[in-house]
């Protein structure tokens, strides 16, 4: 039988990992939609729970996706249209999600990083992948979503956060990566751990800031690599760039002064990715 109580304990406990602080109590967090809860089912997230309005799921795809789920073993929490569109950030909510578990990866464990794509964290893809993204004090949710996604997009291997970065589990973020959250590795780290494995492993770090005298254009990118990019508000900081082997800026050409972070990451990884192809 569906719930359709909005003060049900099980809605209530979901509802509330929309706030930060319960995310990273419980190590949970929720992710609505057909295509995120199809890539949740065909990545192999930890998945604790599947949640379903069928007053409001319409698509085949969606209802084959919960049959699927339920012939794994998942949990299927059935609720009425009012409680799942409390549930949901959408206007027009699709009757579909899921209750995840996040996973993080330790720096040192990011060897698959250097060995394969992004496809999946327990499955590397053949070809090597371009590298990683690092993002210190990243502010805005909405940009790291559709970082994962670029980074997805051109194989890469995931992310790692440096600093006060936003928390990638954010519904926000999660709706940006459109899955990749699911298949891109999204790592913790501090400054410093991150100089002494770039030492270790010997892998180059290119910055990027509006100060810098090289354009992009003219750097020489040997991936696997890291590609590190700053907040919002300041950018890199001066001891990430000073950690950087080479640091470049994209010009601007009209009166604008800056590139959005999520569109500057974008142009980097193409400008990777195209270096990548060239040389095959």
């Amino acid at each position: 039988m569906a719930i359709t109580s909005l003060q049900n304990p099980r809605i209530k406990a979901i509802r509330a990992l929309s706030q930060r602080k319960r995310r990273q109590e419980t190590g949970l967090f929720f992710a609505e939609g057909i295509r995120l809860v199809g890539e949740a089912v065909q990545t192999g997230a930890d998945v604790e729970t599947l949640v379903v309005a069928l007053d409001l799921l319409r698509s085949d795809f969606g209802r084959d996706t919960v049959r699927r789920a339920r012939e794994e073993g998942v949990e299927i929490l059935e609720v009425g249209a009012e409680v799942f569109r409390t549930l949901s950030g959408k206007d027009g909510p699709s009757g579909i999600g899921v209750v995840a578990r996040q996973r993080w990866t330790a720096l040192d464990d990011t060897r698959v990083g250097l060995e394969g794509g992004g496809s999946s964290p327990n499955d590397a893809a053949a070809d090597a992948t371009l590298g990683w993204v690092v993002l210190e004090d990243v502010g805005s949710p909405g940009n790291l979503g559709s970082i994962l996604r670029t980074s997805e997009a051109v194989g890469g291997a995931g992310v790692i956060l440096l600093g006060a970065t936003t928390d990638p589990y954010d519904p926000e973020a999660v709706r940006g990566s459109m899955g990749a959250v699911f298949s891109q590795q999204i790592v913790r780290s501090s400054l410093e751990a991150l100089i002494q494995w770039k030492r270790q492993i010997n892998i180059p770090m290119i910055g990027t800031s509006d100060a810098a005298p090289a354009d992009f254009r003219s750097a020489t990118y040997a991936p696997p690599l890291l590609l590190c990019l700053g907040g919002e508000q300041h950018g890199l900081s001066k001891e990430a760039i000073e950690a950087c082997d080479t640091v470049v800026s994209i010009p601007m050409a009209g009166r604008a002064d800056s590139l959005n972070l999520a569109v500057a990451a974008g142009v980097m990884l193409y400008e990777v990715l195209s270096r990548v192809r060239e040389t095959r």
